[in-house]
Order: structure tokens, then C-alpha cells, then sequence
């Protein structure tokens, strides 16, 4: 009342200053600060507050909150103002209200107390309604167990019914003694005899067989049961006529199905099939054609006694695997047939790796063990390729793809691949091929080959000829296993390597003092520059060969690898064909090495000039020495020798008559400039002694122009000199002029007026 008589009027809103035309708001707020925040049903305080402190300060917030309560103040104030009138009156409105209110409780009483009890007793119902619920659920579940156990027990007795139905069945088979009589009967088939052959007929043994699938199918029956039946005692106590009843029927089984292989009972052995796939017991049928039908037809083929081997025992298998292959055909096609038939539902079982392969396996094993062994390679080979080829043979009676992925998949084929130990083979050639080729390169001398073999490319040594074997060696039909071809590639690869580093060593060590000294290298030491003809020839030969024919015939043997193996193989081979054609210029440097020294021998008489024309009266030479004719007589021996006319090409001539021409002429260079410059150091010595002679006794200094100094007639005799070493150069097609060093030595022992001018 005292605000609202303060304030009896509403009054309009004062106008705003000058001031707060030109500034923010009265209300305006900061943009982190939302005032329709606090209308929201889920506001809370306190997460409000730690949310905005994260970035706003204390001090401001508490001053925007401030500022928002003083402008809520002052709305409210003016809601009071606006609507005075109204609120004044509301207290003369307001009559009689506890009446009203008591009147109006009394029904709302009423009505909670009946909302309570309608849930009490819908509480009581939905209880109930549970109880019933779990009730009716466990006698159901009684009740299926109940009828499981019914099932059980009628199963059992259907097939001990079905079981006594059987045309024939041998009453010892009860005792137990099942596969003592299954054994018997195997025998009696061996024998030629059948059990019942007089008696019953085809159709009794097929009437029985199709007992036997039925009886089988309730076994299934029955096992599904007792699976969902664990530890229940009613079937405990049926758990011994559950097994007498198995029992009989394994001993059925076997029997019809022997009896069925006997007569070659199509009908007969194939509801025993699927007898014996519905029990899932395929191992016993695969046992009992092994035993019945293969391990007499493999006896006959390779025999063998209880203790093993027979004596006098080949370890050759080709013949063996081509009887087996006959027998196959003729005594387990018509089962494979059978159980090969599409949508037969036999597929389940595999004759071939458990019965046939298990079969031969073992009697290999027995009557000859030595066919395993690699100790013998070449019968080992021929034994594992005609191996492979029979389990091809094998694999050519599988319908389908996925069979022959689950016949190699089979323990017996995994056991059978497991006797051929490649890897001790593959050890065995490695030596042997390698081997050879280590004994030849530890000759200490090169070994010319006498008798040329019409395979051996013209070789004319018997280490390249030894690597050229070597290496066909690795791929020959009688040697290689594709399985191994990447060790046989490893292989190639290294006697390429052990080749080259025979050569680059023999051809280092020759440089040393030592040579003889390096074990492997003594053939460098001695070799005289003919032998190395040879092997610049068989190098050449040999990398045509390995880049050629060679890396072709590779290529072929692996033509079903990918391209990308292809490519790898072919990248190899032609790295280790050119390292073979990267040491031709090492040995060319080896021959020009070795001309070059026997050059040296006849340059050393250049010694012989200055002792000629040294404090003599000698006039000027007129025509050459005679060491110039001795210089490249090695040099042109050599390329008149027989051997470079028969196995040096022209390419490798022109090489070797440059670098030797180069090499010899430079050493030329060498001698003579040093022989001119000592002459004339040594005349010009003389001459410095001479003048101070004379001018301590008096007499005139001068020198006759007739006089020709001893460095001159050096220099002349020089020049003649190799004015006919370039004649000589010339008749062996090198231009002396193109050398540098014959030019150094021109402009060393020329006259002053023939400087620039090469002419002989």
C-alpha cells in the first residue's frame, strides 16, 4: 500500500537523456548473458553458474546479475502501476474461500481412497497372473522334457525293433565282440568267401540295407535327443541300451556293407553309405574298403610281410603305381562312382586319401622304405615325379574342385607329401652341382678342354665348361622339382657369382707381388697373356648363353608362374649374364697389362742411348735404334697367334691393340722424357763448368755453332726413334697421332721446326 500510494498514478516514461541516446541500452546485455535462460523448466543454479565462470569473471557476472534483478524490480513495479486498480479490488473478491475449499476436499478423499483400492486389487491379479505365468511355463518345460524322454525311449525301442527285423544278423554280434567279427568277415572276403552268399540274394541284401539306412537315421534321432538330455537319470539308465543298440548296428552295417562290396551291390552300398553318413561315422566305411578291398589288391602289387621289407625289394615305383592304377579302376571305380554321385549326399566321405592313398602309403612304408629316401637322388626324383603324377591320377576321380581341395586337405595326403624330403634333396644336388664347379676353379692353372662335347658352346676351358654343365645342371627334367625352383634359381645365381669372383680375384691378385701366395688365384700368377684369350672367349660365350637360351628354357619351365614371377626371374638371370660381360674389360686390362711389362723390358735400352752419344764425338744418328723394332713385337705375337685368330673377335682386337698402344706409349713417354731431361740437366751442368775453365785461364767464351750439343743428338736419335714406333703403331691400324702421350713425346724430342707437325 505505501509503494502504491507513493505512486498513485501510472505515468508516462520519462525521455531518455542525450546521453543515453548515444550509449548502449538500459537493458541491453552482454552476449554471454541470456536472460531466457532462467524461464527454462530444467534451470539449475549452480550448473548455470559453474558453466559461465569458466570464461566470464566473478565480479561481472554478479554485476549482470544484479543489473537483471534491479530491471526485473522495475517491471514488476510497473506491472503493480498499470494494473492497480485490479489488484486493489482482488482482497473484496476473496469470500468464503475456506468453505469452498473444505467442500471440495471431501470428494477428492473419496475418490483417492477408491484409486487405492482398484490398485491394490490390480496388483493382486497381476500377482496371480505371474504365478500362473511361471507355472504354466515349467509344467511346459516338464512337459517337453517329458516328451523327450518319451522320444528317447521310443527311438530305443524302434531301432532295437528295427534291429530284430533284420533279414540276417549273427547273434554273437550282442557280446561286444563287433569288430573281432567285422575283422572275420573282412577275412572271409579276402578268402573269396561270402557269408551268406548261398542263402540270401540281392534283394536281402538290399532289404537290409535299407533297414540298416533307417536304423541309422533314428541313431541321428537319437543322438539329438540324449545331446539335450544330459545327466538325466532316466537316460542314464538307458545309456546300456543305447550302446548295445549301437553296437548291433556297427556290426550290421559292417557286414552289409562288406557283404555289398563282395557282390559290387550298388544299391546295397549305397544305403550303407548313407547309413553310415547319418551316424557320422564315414572313418569305419573308409576303414572297412581299405582293409576289405584295397590292402588285398596293393598285397598282391607290393608285397610285403608282417616284419616289413622283402628281401631283393626294388625301391622303383613307376611300375607299382602303374599296376595301382589298373586295379583302381577295375576294383574301386564302381565305389567312387557311387560315392562321387551328385546329389547323393556322399560327399562326406574320401575313399581316395583314406582308404587308397592311406593304403599305399603304408605299404611303401613296409616293403620299400628306401624309395623315400633322398640319399639317392636320381631314384628319389623319379620316384616322387611318378609319386606326383599318381596322386594326379587320384585327383582326376574327384567330381569337383572343392573335392580336390578336400583331398589335399586330408591327413593321409598331408602324411604322404611328408615322406619326400626335399629339402635333404635339394642339399644333395647343391653339392654335387656346386661341388664340380669348386674342384674345377681349384686348379692352379687354366685347363684347356681337350674334347669338345656337342653341348659345350665352343668353350675352350674346362672351368667355364664346368659352370656352362653347372648351370644346366640346375634345370634338367632329372634334377629339378618345380616345388623348388626358387632354390634352383638361388642356386644359378650363386655359380654365376662363385664364376665372376674367381675371375676378379685370380685377376687382383695378379697385380700383387704375391699373387702365387692366394689360395685359389695361383692360375692368375701363372697365366701368360694367351690364356686370357680363352676367357675373354668363354666369358662372351657364356653370357650369350645364360642371356639366351639359357634364361629362354627358365622361362618355359616356370611359363605357369605369374608375370610379375616371370619378370623377377628374368631380371635376375640377365644381372648375373651381365656381370659375366662386365669382367671383359678387366681381363683386356689384364693382357695390356702383361704387354705393357714385356714393352717395358726392351724400352729399358733407351739407357744405352746416352751412353752412346755421352762425351763422344759421335756426329748425328741418322736412322733408329734397333730396341724400336722389339716394342710391339709382343704385342703383334700375340695377335698372330693362332688362338686370337680362332677365338678373339674384332671388336675385342680393336680394344686391346688401343689400350695397349696407349699403355706402351705412355711408358715410352715416361722413359724418354726423363732420359732427355737428365741429358740436358746434365749439360747444362757441364756447360756452366766449361765456361768458368775458360775464363780462369783466359780464353774466349765462345762456342762453334758447328758444335751439336750431346742433348741434341739424344733428342735426334730419340726422334727417329719413334718416328718408326709410329710407323710400327701404324701398320697395326692405330694412329699415333691419337694418342696423347705419343704427342707429349713428339713435342719432347722434336726439332724446334717439326713441333706442330706429326709426319713419319
Amino acid at each position: 500500500m505505501a509503494m502504491a500510494d507513493s505512486i498513485p498514478s501510472p505515468s508516462p516514461t520519462p525521455p531518455r537523456s542525450a546521453a543515453d541516446l548515444f550509449s548502449d541500452p538500459l537493458d541491453s546485455h552482454p552476449l554471454w548473458f541470456k536472460p531466457t535462460a532462467f524461464l527454462s523448466r530444467d534451470f539449475d543454479s549452480e550448473s548455470y553458474i559453474s558453466e559461465l565462470r569458466t570464461f566470464v569473471p566473478f565480479d561481472a557476472l554478479r554485476s549482470e546479475l544484479q543489473s537483471h534483478l534491479s530491471a526485473l524490480n522495475h517491471e514488476l513495479i510497473d506491472l503493480i502501476n498499470r494494473d492497480y486498480n485490479d489488484f486493489v479490488n482482488l482482497s473484496t473478491k476473496l469470500v468464503d474461500v475456506d468453505s469452498a475449499i473444505v467442500r471440495m476436499r471431501a470428494p477428492l478423499v473419496e475418490l483417492r481412497e477408491k484409486i487405492e483400492g482398484f490398485r491394490g486389487s490390480v496388483e493382486a491379479s497381476l500377482v496371480s497372473l505371474r504365478n500362473g505365468l511361471k507355472q504354466r511355463s515349467e509344467a511346459a518345460a516338464a512337459r517337453e522334457v517329458l516328451e523327450l524322454l518319451l522320444d528317447t525311449f521310443h527311438v530305443v525301442s524302434k531301432v532295437e525293433k528295427l534291429i530284430k527285423e533284420l533279414p540276417t544278423v549273427p547273434s554273437d554280434w550282442s557280446t561286444g565282440d563287433a569288430n573281432n567279427n567285422m575283422m572275420e568277415k573282412a577275412s572271409s572276403i579276402n578268402n573269396g568267401l561270402s557269408l551268406q552268399h548261398a542263402e540270401v540274394g540281392t534283394n536281402l541284401r538290399e532289404t537290409q540295407s535299407m533297414i540298416l539306412e533307417r536304423i541309422a537315421s533314428e541313431m541321428n534321432r537319437l543322438k539329438f535327443y540324449i545331446a539335450h538330455a544330459k545327466n538325466l537319470p532316466f537316460v542314464e539308465n538307458m545309456e546300456k541300451r543305447i550302446q548295445n543298440a549301437s553296437q548291433l548296428l556297427d556290426a550290421s552295417l559292417s557286414h552289409c556293407f562288406m557283404d555289398g562290396l563282395e557282390h559290387r551291390d550298388a544299391n546295397a552300398i549305397y544305403n550303407c553309405l548313407r547309413a553310415y553318413a547319418a551316424i557320422d561315422n564315414t572313418g569305419n566305411a573308409e576303414e572297412i574298403f581299405r582293409t576289405a578291398i584295397v590292402t588285398p589288391m596293393i598285397q598282391k602289387i607290393i608285397p610285403h610281410d608282417q616284419l616289413g621289407v622283402v628281401d631283393g625289394a626294388s625301391t622303383e615305383l613307376e611300375s607299382d603305381y602303374r599296376l595301382i592304377k589298373q586295379s583302381i579302376q577295375e576294383d574301386c571305380k564302381f565305389l567312387l562312382d557311387i560315392a562321387s554321385a551328385e546329389n547323393s549326399g556322399l560327399h562326406v566321405f574320401d575313399f581316395l586319401a583314406n582308404s587308397i592313398l592311406k593304403e599305399v602309403l603304408l605299404s611303401i612304408q613296409k616293403a620299400k622304405p628306401g624309395s623315400f629316401s633322398p640319399g639317392r637322388p636320381t631314384e628319389f626324383l623319379r620316384n616322387y615325379k611318378t609319386s606326383l603324377d599318381f596322386l594326379a591320377h587320384l585327383e582326376g576321380y574327384c567330381p569337383s574342385r572343392s573335392a580336390v581341395t578336400r583331398f589335399r586337405s586330408e591327413a593321409a595326403y598331408v602324411e604322404f607329401m611328408k615322406q619326400w624330403n626335399l629339402g635333404v634333396y635339394f642339399s644333395l644336388r647343391f653339392q654335387e652341382i656346386a661341388g664340380a664347379l669348386d674342384f674345377a676353379l681349384s686348379s692352379t692353372s687354366l685347363v684347356p678342354v681337350q674334347n669338345q662335347s656337342p653341348d659345350g658352346g665352343n668353350l675352350t676351358l674346362k672351368q667355364s665348361l664346368t659352370l656352362l654343365d653347372s648351370l644346366r645342371s640346375c634345370w634338367k627334367e632329372d634334377v629339378l622339382i618345380l616345388s623348388c625352383s626358387d632354390k634352383f634359381l638361388r642356386l644359378s645365381l650363386q655359380l654365376l657369382a662363385r664364376y665372376s669372383n674367381w675371375l676378379s680375384s685370380g685377376l687382383a691378385a695378379r697385380k700383387k707381388v704375391d699373387a702365387g701366395s692366394n689360395p685359389g688365384c695361383e692360375w692368375a700368377a701363372s697365366a701368360v697373356p694367351d690364356d686370357f684369350i680363352y676367357i675373354i672367349h668363354d666369358i662372351d660365350l657364356l653370357a650369350q648363353e645364360v642371356r639366351g637360351d639359357y634364361l629362354r628354357h627358365i622361362l618355359q619351365l616356370l611359363s605357369s608362374c605369374s608375370a610379375e614371377i616371370c619378370d623377377s626371374v628374368k631380371d635376375s638371370i640377365l644381372h648375373g649374364g651381365n656381370s659375366l660381360s662386365d669382367m671383359i674389360p678387366q681381363v683386356i686390362s689384364t693382357i695390356i697389362e702383361a704387354l705393357a711389362e714385356k714393352a717395358a723390358e726392351e724400352l729399358r735400352q733407351l739407357k744405352g742411348i746416352t751412353a752412346t752419344y755421352r762425351m763422344t764425338n759421335k756426329p748425328l744418328p741418322t736412322r733408329h735404334s734397333p730396341y724400336v723394332s722389339g716394342i710391339l713385337r709382343p704385342l703383334k705375337s700375340l695377335l698372330d697367334g693362332e688362338r686370337a685368330a680362332a677365338y678373339m673377335n674384332a671388336e675385342v682386337k680393336s680394344k686391346l691393340i688401343s689400350g695397349a698402344a696407349t699403355e706402351i706409349t705412355g711408358r715410352y713417354y715416361e722413359l724418354a722424357s726423363e732420359l732427355v731431361n737428365v741429358a740436358r740437366k746434365t749439360e747444362s751442368s757441364l756447360q756452366r763448368i766449361r765456361q768458368g775453365a775458360q775464363r780462369r785461364a783466359g780464353a774466349s767464351s765462345e762456342i762453334s755453332d758447328n758444335n751439336v750439343s750431346d742433348p741434341d743428338k739424344i733428342c735426334m736419335q730419340l726422334f727417329l726413334d719413334i718416328q718408326e714406333y709410329g710407323r710400327n703403331l701404324a701398320s697395326l691400324g692405330v694412329e699415333a697421332a691419337d694418342i696423347p702421350s705419343y704427342c707429349s713425346l713428339w713435342q719432347c724430342v722434336a726439332p724446334q721446326d717439326r713441333q706442330n707437325t706429326i709426319k713419319f
